[in-house]
């Protein structure tokens, strides 16, 4: 695995290029992340993407769809990293098939917030889409069109993101690549993800903004014109960044209908927008070649944080080491006549600290 910085960097660099044959296992249908790899997708065809049959399915009715599949994977990865860049366990990815490793199929909280932000990530990279006019059977949503309220003096216009489409193809594309389960694991698992990437959709339009635009003379707000619009993507990922810290411990059943695991909270119902779990996670400071855990040695802290990212915390209290780097730019820049600009070098040393 990948530290944050490098597994960042990979999301920007292609992927190794997934073999088709490689088996759904007990994955699922996530094999979908290794189309990031992929330079064009129209150019190797649905039949050489890494998909399940069913989503080439998918793939081969819908191919201009494909780069909005590729985007979505990789809104979905660079969020997960950003928003677990300080934490022991930093959503590192792997340069293999795996992908997440461990994490996709451990039952965890972590593997609670993939299933949810990868979903998301496909809502939000479809409905853009759709927005920008780059698909026929799509656009923008005109159900509110014409109402408002005009004594307030504004009315519902302009184009608003229609996330309907977006969060129906991403159930389509995600769920419908389930397979047949043959343990109670797998149920269990197949039944989490279900979960976890539906409450990823809500989290797109629990997120979604009004925008307007002021008309009038001389620039008053007479009458304002508003649509609907979804956020940023990192709006969502801290959305449901903020779901996987109250996510629900549940029973493993393989029952479909899942419950609390605190006795007193039973009869509490599990919302759609909540995120839920089986297993508890592991500490993340050690590394555990088997679960493909790379623990937090050699990770940059923060010495003087009390957050996750502080020495402290991240090194698991086994102490930190302090080095002295030293950085170089120009500096004091100004612009002579004519016709070039002078600089200074300036030289700076600074204190980093890495987990022992």
């Amino acid at each position: 695995m990948d530290n944050t910085g490098c597994g960042i960097h990979a999301v920007h660099h292609l992927f190794l290029i997934w073999l088709s044959v490689y088996p759904l296992c007990s994955q699922g249908s996530w094999m979908w992340l290794g189309i990031t790899s992929v330079g064009v997708p129209e150019k190797l065809g649905c039949a050489h993407l890494p998909l399940s049959h069913k989503q080439k399915e998918l793939c081969a009715r819908k191919p201009h769809l494909l780069p909005s599949v590729k985007e979505g994977a990789r809104l979905g990865i660079t969020e997960c990293q950003t928003q677990f860049r300080h934490e022991r366990w930093n959503c590192s990815t792997r340069r293999d098939p795996n992908v997440f490793g461990y994490e996709l199929t451990s039952g965890t909280k972590e593997t609670a917030f993939i299933h949810a932000v990868m979903a998301a990530g496909l809502v939000h990279a479809v409905t853009r889409s759709c927005s920008a006019g780059n698909m026929t059977e799509c656009s923008c949503d005109t159900s509110l069109l014409g109402s408002g309220s005009p004594t307030e003096g504004w009315h519902w216009g302009g184009c608003s993101d229609d996330i309907a489409f977006g969060t129906s193809f991403s159930r389509r594309f995600i769920d419908s690549a389930a397979k047949n389960t043959s343990t109670r694991g797998e149920e269990a698992l197949l039944i989490m993800k279900q979960h976890n990437s539906e409450a990823g959709r809500q989290a797109v339009a629990k997120t979604m903004l009004t925008d307007c635009r002021c008309h009038g003379v001389s620039g008053s707000c007479a009458v304002k014109t508003c649509w609907r619009t979804m956020a940023a993507f990192e709006r969502v990922g801290a959305y449901l960044k903020d779901r996987y810290e109250t996510s629900v411990h549940v029973v493993d059943r393989s029952k479909r209908k899942v419950r609390r695991k605190d006795k007193e909270q039973r009869h509490v119902p599990i919302t759609k927008d909540e995120l839920i779990f089986f297993n508890k996670s592991p500490n993340y400071c050690l590394e555990d070649r088997r679960l493909g855990v790379t623990g937090t040695r050699g990770r940059k802290c923060n010495r003087t944080s009390a957050g996750p990212d502080g020495c402290n915390l991240l090194c698991c209290g086994r102490g930190y080491n302090t080095h002295v780097v030293r950085h170089v730019e120009r500096c004091e820049c100004k612009f002579v006549w004519c016709c070039y600009v002078r600089c200074r070098r300036c030289e700076t040393m600074n204190d980093m600290h890495t987990c022992k």
